[in-house]
């Protein structure tokens, strides 16, 4: 008890010392500070005073993001409640006119703050927090559910193992991470099946979003000839795990011999032009190129780090190792902030809602980043979700003048770090004994009215 009473009190002494001299703390005030509100003020749009302008409706979707309770109703009845507590005239607790600001609320900037937020943490990330100096972006790809509607099956149409009428829209999307201090720097989206949908693509169309010598870390979907000749070309490095057709002609009795099991090896340009490539980039594409190809922790890795005194085999074993964290960060997404199964019911609402949750996501994570800083932590040791906890409580107690403090209680609780986690995929608790539904909800509700409710299962 003691010894964490007075581990407790020195934190509580570190911060506040800290605090004292933030200037030295480049995240200290970042939440509230004037580079976030000068983007804010610059995104909104012209418009007219209501109930809901614009600010006060990206606050209210952000909360719904953040809360358990995720509906309209309940944003709506919170604001007014609010209104009546502080003295304010009492407003209707309908949500036509919050749904309908929601619809006004322009997408490129809740796009554009996402964005905005998860670059300006990564910029002002310690050198500390990057990989042997260098910033890592970590790469890889998701899927998202929402309403089964006529609009969003023909924008994101659902897989082909499923029956019409009874699967639901997916969206794929893709996200390029910071591994140091887990912001989510820009994500793209496109259909789950269909030309320009896949993983490839919709990373190309971010490439521009990594700057030179950062390192992008991903795994075998991404060690394609192509994207390590565009990273070479932008002067990023790649670390992939080698993808499976390759992987099983490896030799590694060929090529230039660095090591055991580690070689440097001549790629060669493929014959064809993928669908997706332009016949001029095709011939501007260089006819072969220098890869080093290394067997490490039970996988072979692909890279462009061709030296192997600079980055020897056990680095990039770590390095890769650390590719675990994106997924992590997608299920804090998906998972702990609900992102998983979306609620909009039209394209551009279901676009603008996930673009809601990558902003929430990133604000959490500005909130870990000073406090990690603050008590001299990296933000991969604190937790996603107890920081999601308190401060969502933190916001209704309105506390903002203490938010040092806050700080404190972020820091206080730490997540381990266990490389080569293996977990089954299974569920251990049984789901409620009725049958799947394999016809549609109209044709299923017609026979209920004829013959009754089927039997549960057994």
């Amino acid at each position: 008890m003691y010894p964490n009473r007075h581990a407790h009190e020195h934190q509580h002494r570190q911060v506040r010392r800290r605090v004292a001299d933030s200037n030295a703390y480049e995240f200290f005030n970042l939440l509230t500070g004037a580079d976030l509100l000068d983007e804010v003020e610059a995104q909104l749009p012209e418009h007219r005073e209501r109930l809901f302008p614009p600010t006060e409706t990206l606050s209210m979707f952000l909360a719904q993001a953040l809360g358990a309770d995720r509906s309209c109703q309940q944003a709506v009845n919170a604001v007014a409640v609010r209104r009546l507590t502080q003295g304010m005239k009492m407003c209707s607790t309908h949500t036509g006119a919050f749904c309908r600001a929601r619809q006004r609320l322009p997408l490129d900037m809740v796009r554009t703050l996402a964005r905005y937020t998860g670059r300006l943490i990564a910029q002002r990330s310690p050198r500390s927090w990057h990989w042997r100096g260098r910033a890592v972006r970590l790469v890889d790809g998701t899927t998202v559910s929402m309403p089964d509607t006529t609009a969003n099956q023909i924008a994101y149409p659902q897989s082909r193992t499923q029956k019409p009428g009874l699967g639901f829209p997916l969206c794929r999307m893709v996200g390029i991470v910071c591994l140091g201090s887990g912001a989510l720097l820009n994500a793209a989206l496109g259909r789950f099946r269909g030309k320009g949908g896949d993983e490839q693509s919709l990373l190309r169309s971010m490439l521009d979003t990594l700057q030179r010598d950062d390192i992008l870390l991903g795994d075998a979907y991404y060690a394609s000839y192509f994207l390590l000749c565009s990273l070479r070309a932008r002067g990023v490095d790649g670390v992939f795990e080698q993808y499976g057709a390759r992987r099983r002609s490896t030799d590694f009795r060929r090529g230039q011999r660095l090591g055991t099991r580690d070689h440097l090896i001549e790629l060669n340009k493929p014959r064809d032009r993928p669908d997706w490539m332009s016949q001029t980039d095709f011939d501007q594409a260089p006819a072969s190129l220098i890869v080093r190809e290394l067997h490490t922790g039970g996988k072979i890795l692909v890279t462009t780090l061709l030296c192997a005194k600079q980055t020897p085999k056990s680095a990039l074993r770590d390095l890769y190792r650390s590719r675990w964290n994106v997924e992590l960060d997608l299920r804090n997404i998906k998972t702990t902030l609900g992102l998983e199964i979306l609620s909009c019911k039209t394209p551009q609402m279901v676009e603008k809602e996930l673009w809601v949750y990558l902003l929430a996501y990133n604000l959490i994570r500005l909130l870990m980043a000073q406090a990690a800083v603050l008590a001299g932590r990296r933000p991969r040791e604190l937790s996603f979700k107890h920081t999601l906890q308190l401060w969502v409580v933190w916001v209704r107690t309105g506390g903002d003048d203490k938010l040092a403090k806050l700080f404190v209680l972020i820091a206080q609780q730490r997540v381990a770090n266990r490389p080569g986690r293996i977990e089954p995929r299974a569920l251990k608790r049984r789901l409620k004994p009725y049958p799947l539904l394999t016809k549609p909800r109209h044709v299923a509700t017609d026979l209920i009215r004829k013959k009754g409710h089927a039997k549960k299962l057994k």
